[in-house]
């Protein structure tokens, strides 16, 4: 990120943020990339801590894929792939997650397989000055779940020759994505009432920065005023010094009144890592709405995902299924796919047509026999039966099986897999 100089030119206007929006939106071909969060657990003391130099000791020096290690507040390790081909992004990615996997076992360590820590408190380990401001301004006990206490599935697509095509697809088949996938459904040692109770924890941080940007059909315009109404989180005055904003003022509201200093590009580029709808434009398309899965399943997520919204056949299939609603998206179709996942009938019908769209899709996509089989196996077990990855969950942590939510070996998965 650029740091704010004596030199940066203040933003005279809406119109250079319409022109920073307009950015946001580059037409590109269809690659996919994929970052993967993963909560880490100690497999003797599951309840216990880890503390993240330990899962760093852990890691092996060298990851075949290529992708780059991060960490998230709490201690959540992050993988983040090369962009690429499905099949070539999802290869390299899978060899990465393996080497992680087996590094870790030896270390007695597991990655989670759940997009919500389901028995720890939250505990931030990172005390970067930006985390210090976040974490003040977000409060608890949501603020703290988020940082330190979620996982996710991100899938970064390029937005092809028509961005607000799949902007808008990315939005109306968000809630079916979400309902399909959700795996968060325990925290504090039980059942948290949702079966994403990962997306229930951003409902209830700062609206103006986490509800879904409107749909008009402008995408370009939605995301402008989507960023101008959004609160001021804090302010970046140098490389790591942040002021936080606590007076409830937006974006808008620093443009117009200029205050000790007008907002500079640098400033209004760096409000923009500070909001977090469930999708996010950054050039590409950031789906952000996605829970963390078993180590195993993530593929068959980013296939399901990237089939649908950039092959235009599937996409056509999908969006026939749902119930498009404009100007949309409406925040009580997130919340219903949340709470129920795939119970809910409307849902399930609109996910088994998807999931068959998909399917049809993958090979024009270059996905193999196994990628294909294992979204072919996940639409029996868990679509056809309307119940999310979540309801197992659920079944098993409340039965006789010992950490369902831990990564088992893969021929000891607790749901058969």
């Amino acid at each position: 990120m650029i740091g704010v100089t004596a030199e940066s030119t203040p933003l005279r206007d809406v119109t250079e943020v319409a022109e920073y929006a307009h950015r946001c939106f580059r037409p590109a071909a269809a690659r996919v990339g994929v970052e993967l969060e993963f909560l880490v657990f100690d497999r003797k003391d599951p309840g216990g801590q880890v503390p993240m130099e330990r899962t760093r000791r852990a890691l092996p020096g060298y990851l075949p894929g290529g992708s780059r290690v991060t960490f998230e507040p709490g201690g959540q390790l992050e993988l983040s792939g090369p962009a690429g081909p499905l099949p070539e992004t999802v290869a390299r990615l899978t060899a990465d997650v393996a080497a992680v996997r087996d590094g870790l076992r030896a270390a007695g360590l597991a990655l989670g397989a759940v997009g919500l820590d389901p028995v720890r408190a939250p505990c931030r380990q990172l005390g970067l000055p930006r985390y210090e401001a976040m974490a003040e301004f977000l409060g608890v006990p949501y603020g703290a779940l988020m940082m330190c206490s979620t996982a996710s599935i991100q899938v970064n697509l390029d937005f092809g020759r028509e961005p607000a095509v799949r902007w808008e697809r990315a939005h109306a088949l968000g809630p079916v994505l979400l309902a399909a996938f959700a795996n968060s459904p325990l925290s504090g040692g039980r059942p948290y009432g949702w079966m994403s109770g990962r997306q229930d924890v951003w409902n209830n941080l700062d609206r103006s920065r986490t509800r879904p940007v409107p749909v008009t059909g402008d995408p370009v315009a939605d995301w402008t005023e989507y960023l101008l109404d959004s609160r001021l989180m804090l302010v970046r005055e140098e490389s790591e010094r942040y002021r936080p904003i606590r007076d409830g003022s937006t974006f808008r509201d620093w443009l117009e009144s200029g205050g000790e200093r007008r907002p500079t590009p640098e400033d209004l580029a760096y409000h923009a890592t500070t909001v977090f709808p469930p999708v996010r434009p950054r050039g590409w398309l950031e789906i952000r709405y996605l829970d963390a899965l078993h180590p195993s399943d993530w593929p068959v997520c980013v296939a399901v995902t990237h089939a649908l919204i950039t092959d235009d056949r599937a996409a056509d299939a999908a969006m026939a299924a749902v119930e498009v609603r404009r100007p949309g998206p409406y925040q009580e179709d997130w919340d219903r796919a949340a709470r129920c996942g795939l119970a809910d009938p409307r849902i399930r019908n609109a996910a088994e047509a998807c999931f068959r769209a998909a399917l049809e899709a993958l090979p024009r996509l270059g996905a193999d026999a196994a990628l294909a089989g294992a979204v072919a196996a996940f639409a029996d077990r868990h679509v056809s039966t309307g119940r999310s990855p979540a309801a197992y969950l659920i079944d098993q942590a409340s039965g006789s099986m010992d950490r369902p939510w831990l990564d088992h070996d893969s021929h000891h998965r607790p749901d058969g897999h």
